[in-house]
């Protein structure tokens, strides 16, 4: 029997689903309605960034402050299954699990540290995402 677990995936690259080469004013259409958030026959692939057991997740998200956007955030996994975190959650998520470092386990300062270093990969190219989803 399979353990019931959280996946972390991130974005690793998108293609376009066209047989056809596009010219470039084109391409910069799509490149624009990506930009405002748009799909035109656009695929993203997710690549696997970190694993936890659910129960663990849950002690580690703990530790952020009780009431808290960014425990709120991710939170949002165990009620619905799946979050995604953008660049619009970058900063509330670094500074909340900034603030907590000294208190986590050694495996939720790995969990912590590998996602800081999405969070600042997101920062610097914005079309980075995370999808964090349960599995078992």
């Amino acid at each position: 029997m399979n353990e019931d677990k959280v996946v972390f995936y991130s974005l690793n690259q998108k293609f376009l689903d066209s047989d056809e080469d596009m010219p470039e004013q084109a391409q910069q259409v799509m490149y624009y309605s990506l930009a405002i958030g748009h799909h035109v026959g656009v695929i993203d692939c997710l690549k696997t960034l970190m694993e936890c057991p659910t129960e663990e997740y849950r002690h580690w998200i703990a530790q952020l402050p009780e009431g808290g956007e960014a425990r709120r955030k991710m939170e949002g996994l165990i009620k619905f299954g799946e979050i995604t975190i953008d660049c619009t959650h970058t900063q509330l998520l670094a500074k909340a699990w900034s603030v907590v470092t000294k208190q986590l386990t050694e495996e939720q300062l790995l969990w912590t540290n590998t996602l800081m270093k999405a969070l600042h990969d997101i920062e610097r190219e914005p079309a980075i995402y995370l999808m964090v989803r349960r599995r078992n």
